[in-house]
């Protein structure tokens, strides 16, 4: 059966932490795709946030 694990992080670093973590607890051969994203959004005036996030496709 097909799974999905998201991650979803501030600051790259963390979101690289989780996914390590995570992809240790499984084998390679069962990683369908891995798919990654960042967004950034205007907060206050001098304040810019942003949000890393991936998503693994994998088999359970």
């Amino acid at each position: 059966m097909v799974q999905v694990k998201l991650f979803d992080c501030e600051h790259e670093q963390d979101l690289e932490e989780e996914m390590n973590a995570f992809l240790s607890e499984i084998e390679e051969r069962d990683i369908v795709d891995v798919k990654y994203n960042v967004a950034a959004i205007q907060g206050t005036a001098s304040e810019q946030i942003y949000c890393f996030s991936a998503m693994v496709l994998y088999v359970k």
